[in-house]
């Protein structure tokens, strides 16, 4: 008997078994292979395996990123790509590594780093998908995270700044997308009639960037545009994924689709509100902190000194917060001199 095989993902909307592309990818591939993956909807950060997800798990075996994963399953004799030829393996690596370095920069920063996309889709979805407190803190890293791989691929000379590298990697996406609807032609498959591995990479970051409903989109237009890579996600979706991970139909799907934009809208408003309420309670403290400070230290140094003490440390707290506006006044009078310092926190 075979060892069962559990693969942890993200997990799925928007009529999709999964919004995060690199799961979308293997779970793509073991259809394809017929490989009996047992899925996990990742639902509890607190409880989940260590690594980046997607996680495949064994009897013996931990292993996570799609390529390793994809790997471990040929060797399992679940082989997607049994009837390709060799020019047809070479290009199947060829076009892989153009969708990782010109495509992926691009779905990164359309679900990531575009700020009305990440703030209304991405982080509410991810958000109410992450226990608390760690709603309020992964989603942010995750952000950055992207932003990272971005810049450190493509923020080198001449691209300095973010804007430029912007322009460039749509540009570069659009050149990717274009390259793969005439290769795709009008054919169903990459290679014919047959699915490989190659059409689980290009339906894993296509699909969600096809399905997902941003505000802001110039990627996502471009792609709807191409109507043979848009019927090729749908033939899949249909043929491999007629129902999602929990039994709904794609035509059920626009009610829970609607349901879950009205709870991640929610969700999204109450974790502003905690991070508003945790940041004017820094803020608080802060301000008594440098009131006792200063208070303290009245008893201990002449006025000219103390006054000085008084500016530095306004000027430290108008650094560390620039939403925190600072006034100060001081009475040189009689011994010992008292400074007294407000902090006016802004409603923001």
């Amino acid at each position: 008997m075979a060892a069962p095989l559990e693969l942890s993902c993200w997990g799925g909307g928007w009529g999709l078994p999964s919004v995060h592309s690199e799961s979308l990818v293997v779970m793509a591939y073991a259809k394809f292979s017929g490989a009996p993956l047992k899925v996990k909807v990742i639902d509890n950060t607190w409880r989940g395996s260590r690594g980046d997800v997607p996680i495949l798990t064994t009897e013996d075996n931990i292993i996570s990123q799609p390529a390793k994963i994809l790997n471990f399953l040929r060797k399992q004799k679940y082989n997607a790509d049994y009837e390709l030829s060799a020019k047809q393996g070479a290009d199947t690596l060829a076009y892989i590594a153009l969708i990782e370095e010109k495509l992926l920069p691009a779905v990164l920063h359309t679900f990531w780093v575009e700020s009305d996309n990440y703030f209304s889709v991405t982080r509410p979805w991810f958000a109410s998908r992450i226990p608390f407190p760690l709603s309020l803190i992964l989603p942010g890293r995750m952000s950055k995270g992207a932003l990272n791989r971005i810049l450190l691929t493509r923020g080198e000379p001449p691209l300095y700044h973010l804007r430029e590298v912007e322009a460039q990697i749509y540009r570069d996406a659009k050149e990717c997308l274009n390259l793969l609807s005439n290769r795709l032609g009008t054919s169903q498959f990459f290679f014919g009639d047959t699915p490989s591995t190659l059409d689980a990479y290009v339906f894993g970051f296509l699909a969600p960037l096809y399905k997902v409903r941003f505000p802001k989109g110039q990627l996502q237009g471009h792609l709807q545009r191409l109507s043979n890579l848009c019927r090729f996600c749908d033939d899949i979706l249909h043929s491999y994924f007629r129902l999602s991970l929990g039994g709904i139909s794609p035509a059920g799907q626009e009610t829970v689709d609607a349901n879950l934009q009205k709870l991640t809208q929610l969700v999204n408003k109450e974790s502003n509100l905690i991070e508003k309420e945790h940041l004017e309670k820094i803020r608080e403290s802060f301000a008594l902190y440098m009131l006792k400070t200063l208070e303290k230290s009245t008893f201990k140094v002449g006025n000219q000194m103390l006054y000085a003490v008084g500016l530095v440390s306004l000027a430290v707290a108008a650094f560390q917060s620039p939403e925190v506006e600072l006034t100060e006044s001081s009475t040189p009078g009689s011994e010992p001199c008292t400074l007294f310092v407000a902090l006016l926190l802004k409603d923001g």
